[in-house]
């Protein structure tokens, strides 16, 4: 390139809501590159959006954006390129004379305009349209992330070239010969020489290669550049990069300079496993929707994705998959420097027809295609560009797909491909020319995740199984008996969920059992859901604005329920720690997983407001767990002990087998594991043991341990605690112990399964009653569900219901007072742990809407924020002249298990003791009302 003119600044600027079109100098100014909403352009949005944030400027329409620019003497004979970097629908006039639309929603818009421009003054005017896209966009224009926004951002600039220039250099390594490919098309120009050189510019050990000449007679550049047997491998461990210099040479002038940032490296797959470079990596992905909730917009500069990447690394991630978009050159720029493995989409959620089919749109799929080769054009070259996906939770024709992909790999070769991302849900297939597999299972009951929506049953272990460390995926991925008469009837019509509504469509033809041959990655694996945290509405200082929370905030108010919201959010989120550590290492305990994509470790601000982070939607942590306890099982080393249960009685064997997955580019020859069972003051139990010869295994077997629990006095919390010694490798786990001595003392005791005539008749007695009643004759009530929910209610619970399927429980762990007397003998934290799972999943929590804020149950069950329910599983109070105990569990299903024995002893003990003081009074006919 010669030079160019930066456009950005001040532009003349008008709307077009109706779309009439504009006939008269533009009536206001607005500062580009922005989008109109950033620059509270146009009325003011009163509306509320509920289930995602609201754009307070939200516009749908045309925006007009005209400015002048000046041709001087010194470029009044070259070639013009008008560059836009990010934009929607575009339409370009120089001087009043139309050149042309572009509509790439992933790329630049590139316009030539080189006799359109003249010398002196010109005028610019565009057209952005954000309406009627050849498709709907997927994450690139929802308003679930980051907005339709409409205007132009990143560079805008007047590219300026000799009448001779390269163009569409693209990089291509070889690890092996250490060199690389260079394509180019020359334009302006029948033969001349190129001189090719390279710097490696951010290695701690700087590389000069040495520069080569080579001439050219053709149109089509086709050259290999070797780098030296002392080139620099790329990968998220050897960041090495390099500039390529490539000089165009005619008559002894140099009449252009192209500079390519590239990295060697190879990624490819090997059996089960990706490889970088021929070494095994297992990718801890992380699913991305560009939702920047500050401006509405991805930003195009570099510090904001360094910054965002860095955040993400430091909580173990490797690996982004961007889903229906794909991110800005900056993304990429910042993966290079960092070590990051990118996933870019197309933007698409839907169904790929061919020709055949009577819904086929042409159009649309045209587009579709057209904007995948855009896509490794303009990112190719990059090095953490490795894989490339055609959409979301495609369905339609297999043969149309794989034709795709087959072109898209004959294009372009650097780059593993896969149809799509969990494409046909129930009947997954794999492609002849798929790279590698990404969903959540291979048949209904071959689960390859933890967990589901409701309606996408059956759902997963972590929201199921009695807790335990065993479970992977192994058997599922591969089972060791293959069925060959595996039964899907052909051409069945079934209904899933699609977006945040449903679709019907068209199962596939499945004789027998998927079995992959390729690297399997689960999909979007977590989405636990926590609480709003309303302090987060004060960061919304643009012109999105969490009113979706306002009005979360003003409806925990009206349930006077509001003094509860930060320990709601509190709770909520240890509990969905809890299950990402389980649904996490049981991706790690696979070992015939490829990788995981992660829902995620950042807030989605939309589809009904799923808050399924750890860090909020800014990015930001929420305090719940720091980056280095969850890189302990989210992490490139990860410490894994097998056990099958965390609850047990006093002398009971425990075992455990201890193992490691390990994928460092640091080989280990020998390990020393240091174990200990222990509680805040006493090791109960230690050892060690050492392993002389490794080799190059990813999971290493380690050891198996055992020991008998020590005798305690009634209920005690260990930790079993694991480490790798002189390594930054380590891992623990809660474990509870309980005394065998506990017997269950019901003497003198007003024990009730309801609230019969002689109960009622006792508290107008003023006697102390204590009721455990049917779970069945509980109308007025939620039942028991440990796992947070998934995703989102408000959105599963519509989508349940529109298919007719059994709505999602939609709670989110306890709330519990634990220093409230009851549990002086089952002392407990104040939010959900493993010793409550039988208790709670044995279990309703009675409605109590209407009581007063000081009436708060003793475990309380957190409600989604749509319902908002004052839940409770064990509660108190004054009612008539007596006392009465509510507990909701089935004490006959878990009174055969150590935890549920203990917390009925607790429960005993303080309802005969002297403590027993309800502080908050309930009439009687309430009373009856919440037990119905």
């Amino acid at each position: 390139m010669y030079a160019a003119i930066d456009l950005s600044g001040i532009w003349d600027f008008q709307l077009d809501e109706k779309k009439q079109g504009i006939s008269e100098p533009l009536k206001d100014t607005i500062i580009l590159p922005g989008t109109t909403s950033d620059s509270k352009k146009g009325k003011k949005n009163e509306s509320v959006e509920i289930g995602c944030l609201t754009d307070e400027y939200k516009f749908e329409g045309y925006a007009w954006f005209s400015r002048e620019m000046k041709i001087t003497d010194d470029i009044c004979d070259k070639n013009y390129f008008l560059y836009l970097e990010r934009t929607r629908i575009t339409t370009l006039w120089i001087n009043n004379i139309k050149v042309g639309t572009q509509n790439s929603l992933c790329t630049p818009h590139i316009y030539d305009v080189t006799g359109y421009l003249s010398k002196g003054k010109n005028r610019i005017t565009i057209l952005v349209d954000n309406t009627d896209y050849p498709t709907k966009g997927g994450h690139l224009t929802s308003k679930d992330t980051q907005t339709n926004w409409n205007g132009i951002i990143g560079k805008i600039e007047l590219q300026i070239f000799n009448k001779a220039y390269l163009d569409d250099v693209q990089v291509y390594s070889d690890i092996r010969d250490k060199e690389v490919t260079i394509k180019s098309k020359i334009i302006g120009a029948d033969k001349g020489i190129l001189a090719v050189s390279a710097v490696g510019f951010n290695s701690e050990i700087k590389h000069n290669v040495e520069e080569k000449i080579f001439s050219f007679n053709s149109k089509d550049i086709l050259i290999k550049y070797p780098l030296g047997d002392e080139a620099f491998l790329w990968s998220e461990y050897n960041r090495n990069l390099y500039k390529l210099n490539i000089k165009m040479i005619i008559n002894g002038l140099t009449v252009d300079i192209k500079e390519v940032t590239f990295g060697l490296r190879e990624f490819k797959t090997s059996g089960d496993k990706f490889t970088i470079n021929g070494t095994k990596t297992f990718l801890r992905g992380k699913h991305d929707g560009l939702v920047f909730p500050l401006k509405g917009f991805v930003p195009m500069d570099l510090d904001q994705w360094l910054n965002v990447l860095n955040i993400s690394k430091s909580y173990g991630i490797n690996h982004y998959r961007f889903h229906t978009c794909c991110p800005p050159e900056a993304a990429f720029i910042a993966a290079d420097i960092l070590g990051i493995y990118m996933e870019p989409e197309l933007p698409f959620w839907g169904t790929i027809t061919d020709e055949n089919d009577e819904n086929h749109n042409r159009a649309e799929q045209d587009f579709l295609i057209s904007e995948g080769f855009s896509i490794l054009k303009s990112f190719g070259n990059h090095p953490s560009f490795v894989m490339m996906s055609l959409g979301n939770e495609l369905w339609g024709s297999r043969n149309k797909l794989n034709m795709i992909l087959k072109n898209y790999k004959s294009f372009d070769n650097r780059h593993l491909y896969t149809q799509g991302s969990n494409n046909f849900q129930f009947s997954p297939t794999i492609l002849e020319n798929d790279d590698f597999f990404c969903g959540v299972r291979f048949s209904k009951e071959r689960l390859i995740r933890g967990s589901y929506a409701m309606c996408d049953a059956p759902l997963g272990h972590v929201q199921t199984d009695m807790p335990s460390t065993i479970k992977d995926y192994d058997e599922d991925i591969f089972p060791s008996i293959i069925n060959k008469n595996h039964d899907v009837k052909a051409e069945d019509i079934v209904e899933i969920q699609f977006g945040t509504g449903v679709k019907k469509v068209k199962t596939a033809d499945s004789k027998e059992q998927l079995i992959p041959q390729i690297p399997v990655v689960s999909h979007e694996i977590g989405q636990y859901e926590t609480f709003p945290n309303f302090e987060e509405i004060k960061k919304y200082k643009g012109s999105l604005k969490a009113k979706n929370f306002e009005i979360f905030n003003e409806r925990l108010k009206e349930k006077n329920l509001d003094h509860l919201a930060k320990k709601y959010f509190n709770s909520s989120g240890k509990l969905a720690i809890q299950c990402y550590k389980e649904e996490l290492e049981s991706a790690f305990r696979s070992r015939k997983l490829g990788g995981f994509q992660l829902l995620d470790i950042q807030d989605f601000p939309g589809q009904g407001t799923a808050l399924v982070g750890i860090l909020d939607a800014f990015m930001d942590s929420k305090g719940i767990i720091s980056p280095k306890e969850w890189r302990s099982f989210c992490s490139d080393a990860v410490l894994l002990a097998r056990f099958e249960k965390y609850n047990y009685l006093e002398k009971e064997s425990f075992n455990a087998h201890i193992e490691l997955c390990y994928y460092r580019n640091i080989r280990l020859k020998t390990l020393k594991l240091l174990w200990k069972l222990k509680d805040e003051n006493i090791v109960y139990e230690e050892g060690e043991a050492f392993i002389a010869h490794i080799g190059d295994e990813n999971y290493i077997d380690i050891c198996d341990i055992s020991f008998k629990m020590p005798k305690v006095e009634s209920k005690k919390k260990l930790t079993l605690s694991l480490k790798i010694e002189g390594m930054d490798i380590g891992k623990h786990y809660n474990l509870w112990v309980y005394s065998e001595n506990i017997h269950i003392d019901k003497s003198g005791l007003n024990i009730f399964d309801e609230l019969s005539k002689k109960a009622i008749s006792l508290l107008e007695k003023g006697e102390n009653v204590i009721l455990f009643p049917k779970l069945n004759s509980l109308t007025n009530s939620i039942e028991g569900f440990y796992s947070s929910d998934f995703w989102c209610y408000p959105m599963f619970r519509s989508i349940s219901e529109s298919m007719k399927k059994e709505v999602p429980v939609g709670t989110m762990g306890l709330l519990i007072n634990n220093t409230h007397p009851v549990f002086k003998d089952f002392p407990c934290e104040d939010y959900s742990t493993y010793e409550w799972w039988s208790i709670v999943s044995n279990s309703s929590s009675v409605i109590l809407d209407g009581t007063s804020k000081n009436f708060s149950p003793m475990v309380q069950t957190i409600d989604n924020f749509e319902r908002n329910h004052k839940l409770g599983l064990l509660f108190e109070c004054n009612v008539l002249k007596g006392k009465l105990l509510v507990c909701t569990c089935d004490f006959e299903k878990v009174r055969d298990k150590p935890e549920g024995r203990q917390f009925l002893f607790s429960i005993l003990n303080y309802a005969s003791s002297k403590e027993f003081k309800p502080e908050a009074a309930i009439s009687i006919s309430d009373i009856k009302r919440f037990l119905s």
